[in-house]
């Protein structure tokens, strides 16, 4: 499979884009990324998940998978604080 590399700004839209209508926050530092999902009506935290490692994200894959899993943690209500994809 091809590895590629997103701008940090391209990452963000992507990620962000695949939670509308939800609000989604990305935050990147030090080579790990926190995504915060906020419900647009309740301005409640859906989902806090922080220790994604960038160097995971290297195939388009990758960030659907991101997204999905998120996505299927936000739609079940699951908690609102984790570390996902650190290890």
């Amino acid at each position: 499979m091809l590895a590629y590399t997103l701008s940090n700004l391209e990452l963000r839209g992507i990620i962000e884009s695949g939670f509308l209508p939800h609000r989604c926050h990305c935050t990147i530092m030090d080579n790990t990324m926190t995504v915060e999902v906020i419900d647009p009506l309740t301005a409640r935290v859906e989902l806090f998940a922080s220790g994604i490692r960038l160097d995971r994200l290297d195939t388009s894959r990758a960030l659907c998978e991101l997204i999905s899993e998120l996505r299927a943690e936000v739609s079940l209500g699951q908690s609102n604080d984790r570390q996902a994809l650190a290890s």
